[in-house]
């Protein structure tokens, strides 16, 4: 159970289980819960060797740190919020491309980064990258965020379905990811107002790699826990065979 700072009222409570999976030798994701609440994320590192690791690394220590620094989470209006998050996640990508030119071993590393800030009564949602958060409400899911890869363009242009993009050989390829100057482009941020009851998932790819949104929305529906949830929505996506590193991040709020 979350501890909300006293000047929130949302309470919330949160599951989380990150695992390397049955195919990569190291877990290139990595998560941020606040322990007041305030905020949760999810990045999914790339690049060779431990690059892709050194880059969720720094976006999970830098965007919150430089977020409580930024921002009033009790009072700020919804423009601010919204500037501070892309703030903040455009600090993290300036140190992430600073990092990977000094490094030569840090290169080209990157990561995407999916996040839920809690401001007021209201929640932030923002992505860079195909992390990606969803919402479950009154027993309906949304995907709250769009994937910044070349198959969602492809499907948003109505070139190929969304069936097709499944499968597809561009999958993977991402156009805006934190540790290039696109990642500068900020993380298309929504406020959405909170209802008692709602149910949020953060999420890597390695989620999407095995999981149907129906089963998300399944399971995300039966479960009573958020920790049992995040650990079932990982086993599943296992067991349907997803191939990378599998995180989720569920917050019930109460």
């Amino acid at each position: 159970v979350v501890e909300n700072a006293p000047h929130i009222m949302i309470k919330t409570r949160v599951g989380s289980l990150s695992v390397v999976g049955n195919y990569r030798d190291n877990n290139e994701d990595n998560l941020y819960i606040d322990n007041r609440g305030r905020m949760f994320i999810v990045c999914d590192g790339m690049g060779g060797q431990s690059a892709g690791e050194k880059a969720s690394e720094l976006a999970i220590e830098l965007v919150p740190k430089k977020l409580f620094e930024l921002l009033n989470f009790r009072s700020d209006p919804e423009q601010k919020v919204k500037q501070c998050l892309d703030e903040a996640v455009k600090y993290a990508n300036c140190e992430i491309m600073a990092l990977g030119e000094i490094e030569a071993k840090y290169r080209n590393m990157g990561t995407t980064i999916a996040l839920v800030a809690i401001s007021g009564d209201n929640l932030y949602v923002g992505n860079v990258g195909d992390s990606r958060v969803y919402l479950l409400r009154t027993g309906e899911l949304s995907r709250l965020t769009t994937d910044h890869s070349l198959t969602e363009a492809l499907v948003q242009a109505g070139t190929i379905t969304a069936e097709d993009a499944s499968n597809h050989r561009y999958k993977n390829v991402l156009y805006r990811y934190l540790g290039a100057k696109e990642g500068n482009q900020g993380t298309d941020p929504k406020q959405i107002p909170v209802l008692s009851g709602d149910r949020l998932m953060i999420c890597s790819d390695g989620v999407n790699d095995g999981l149907s949104d129906e089963l998300i929305r399944e399971i995300l529906n039966t479960e009573n826990e958020p920790q049992s949830a995040a650990d079932k929505i990982v086993q599943e996506a296992l067991d349907h065979g997803s191939r990378d590193n599998v995180t989720s991040v569920v917050i019930f709020i109460e």
